[in-house]
């Protein structure tokens, strides 16, 4: 992108602000601190798992399906959710669990409505690789980007790191990567905020909660609260354990948009007439 020596009218300002300023946000950020991965506490396995998504007042915006396959160390996560409005979020993951969780690929598609910004983004960790494709002015582009990624990358599996953080770390970072035509790593601090209490039936329970909140370095850092860029800070709630298991997230799901909640889903199943005795 140029530089424009000559200062723009504000019509124009406006016109283009809402455009870029989802890249220009994530074009400032930049890894604080580098983390260490993750040990393997809990070993991820098969797993087969139906999600929620709702805005906060509760309304249903997206039915989610979770299939995750393991072939000895090797897992592959894919998290799709379909929305009401015809948008799609999906998300595949490989990572390692051998001794450490450790990615090797993702790739994530947001498109549709409820993405302002569609992008289709593919991360090869292992070949430091990360190709991005989206839409400029109507017209389809690609940028690819060499990356030396960190071995704390946390892309599309958050939920499975935080089961497997130590009960004795009060505070942990990790790296994750922001997706725009100019991908940039970010840190994200993690920290516990205590117990949530939750119910199953007349069974009480109580929850971990963490916040996840991404770090800005640097003048971008201090800049960013003032300017609106700062995103807000996101909310994990793992139960706890011998087997522990994701209960509910709250945050955005890209930048710059609306805080959406993630919870489980039950099967419903159709209301059916009770089944009379045919005895004598």
């Amino acid at each position: 992108m140029g530089v424009c020596h000559q200062a723009a009218r504000p019509s124009v300002l406006i016109r283009h602000a809402g455009r870029f300023s989802l890249l220009a946000a994530l074009l400032l950020w930049s890894v604080s601190a580098v983390a260490t991965p993750i040990a393997v506490r809990h070993s991820e396995g098969l797993v087969r798992g139906f999600l929620v998504l709702r805005a906060m007042d509760g309304t249903p915006l997206a039915d989610g399906d979770l299939q995750q396959t393991a072939q000895g160390d090797r897992v592959t996560a894919r998290l799709t959710f379909r929305f009401k409005d015809g948008s799609l979020h999906d998300e595949t993951v490989v990572f390692s669990q051998r001794g450490n969780f450790r990615v090797l690929s993702d790739h994530l598609i947001q498109k549709g409505p409820s993405f302002p910004q569609p992008v289709d983004v593919t991360v090869d960790s292992a070949g430091g690789r990360v190709t991005v494709r989206y839409t400029d002015d109507g017209k389809p582009k690609v940028s690819e980007e060499r990356l030396d990624f960190p071995p704390d990358l946390a892309n599309g599996m958050m939920s499975i790191l935080l089961k497997n953080v130590g009960a004795d770390l009060s505070q942990t970072k990790m790296s994750m990567l922001a997706a725009t035509p100019k991908p940039r790593l970010v840190t994200l601090a993690v920290t516990r905020a205590g117990e949530d209490t939750f119910h199953i039936g007349a069974s009480t329970r109580k929850a971990t909660h963490f916040i996840v909140k991404v770090e800005i370095g640097g003048l971008s850092g201090l800049v960013a609260p003032l300017v609106g860029k700062q995103p807000p800070d996101s909310h994990v709630w793992i139960l706890g354990g011998d087997v522990p298991a994701f209960l509910k997230s709250e945050g955005p799901m890209y930048n710059g948009g609306p805080v959406w909640r993630i919870e489980l889903a039950s099967p419903e199943w159709p209301r059916l007439n009770p089944v009379r005795s045919t005895g004598n």
